[in-house]
């Protein structure tokens, strides 16, 4: 395979009912992180930079759309209107994707790993002949070869192990939302956007969708929160998580927890902290109960604010802690949740 025809990275934009998900503009200002370092490590002139391209398949597709990708870092957009496209299917989404990345010939592609993501993505590297890399933590660019640095925990979580794909093109990897940083840009001057065709037919579509039912309580995301309050094994027994329970809501926030806690069936894996859970960045992050394990640490150390509260005074978890309450987490947690409703009367 001749790599050098190579070029750009692209973000497969993910959009459900219209509205752009968050992974994918996550994934387009990571990805303009890594052309800048790109570009610099191999001192490129500006005219021949590689640049962020975001596709955007669906249905009923504008200019809006375009112009939200721009903000977060996108170069240039090609949006693919097609009514097959208007819900998720498998297969009509694989042969638009692919056609579209062996036309363009990216260095690296990029998708969110969400249900969606991890359906398609493994298509399109068969299809393509290349490999990928799925659950992605972190990535980087490697300054002497180029190769995209992509890593992922492995045997459990219990280490973390960085994959490279030096052969084949194009480097694909699927992301976990809230891992990446979004980078908003408040001026774009100008949208460079096109519409692609797809050369979709109805032999395309392998099964027919009904209808699309939507589940009417809408669960919301530990990765949404602005407030966190993390149970670890030290809170005792699954009972005690009302107490935890009434300060996330006093303060707004959400009950989340760690491996142990949602392990032991107290918590839904959905509220699982670290890295075989969700990687969360909210402005305030309680470890009530938590030792701080690096697998936990992953998955939350880059917290606005961290209070820890613990009896071990040794607990990595004071490491990256801004505040630290040495203690019995239960006689804690009571005492502040008075404080606070003391200082809102």
């Amino acid at each position: 395979m001749n790599t050098s025809e190579y070029k750009n990275i692209l973000v497969f934009v993910e959009q459900r009912d219209g509205k752009i998900q968050s992974v994918s503009l996550e994934l387009i200002s990571k990805a303009k992180e890594l052309i800048a370092k790109s570009n610099q490590n191999r001192n490129i002139d500006s005219g021949f930079a590689a640049q962020v391209i975001a596709f955007v398949p669906g249905y009923n597709l504008s200019e809006s759309h375009a112009k939200e990708c721009m903000q977060y870092g996108a170069d240039k957009i090609y949006l693919c209107n097609e009514l097959m496209l208007k819900d998720y299917a498998t297969e009509p989404f694989t042969k638009v994707v692919s056609e579209f990345i062996n036309r363009e010939k990216p260095e690296s592609v990029l998708f969110g790993a969400t249900t969606i993501g991890r359906d398609l993505a493994p298509r399109v590297s068969a299809r393509l002949h290349t490999g990928l890399t799925a659950d992605c933590t972190s990535l980087d660019i490697c300054p002497d070869t180029g190769n995209l640095l992509m890593t992922r925990p492995a045997f459990g979580g219990n280490i973390l192990a960085t994959i490279i794909c030096p052969d084949h093109r194009p480097q694909m990897s699927t992301v976990r939302p809230g891992v990446m940083t979004k980078h908003f840009i408040e001026s774009v001057p100008h949208i460079h956007m096109e519409y692609v065709e797809s050369k979709l037919c109805a032999e395309d579509m392998n099964i027919q969708i009904l209808d699309v039912v939507k589940e009417k309580i809408v669960k919301k995301n530990i990765t949404e929160a602005n407030v966190l309050v993390s149970c670890g094994r030290g809170i005792g027994k699954k009972e005690n998580l009302e107490m935890f329970q009434m300060l996330a809501d006093r303060l707004g926030g959400m009950v989340s927890g760690s491996r142990a806690v949602v392990d032991a069936g107290w918590l839904e894996h959905r509220l699982q902290v670290g890295q075989t859970g969700q990687t969360v960045r909210p402005e305030v992050y309680f470890a009530c109960g938590i030792s701080g394990a690096i697998q936990h640490l992953a998955g939350m150390e880059e917290s606005d604010l961290i209070i820890a509260i613990n009896k071990n005074p040794n607990a990595p978890i004071f490491d990256v802690a801004d505040l630290g309450f040495l203690g019995d987490v239960n006689q804690i947690i009571p005492l502040l949740i008075d404080e606070i409703n003391r200082q809102s009367k």
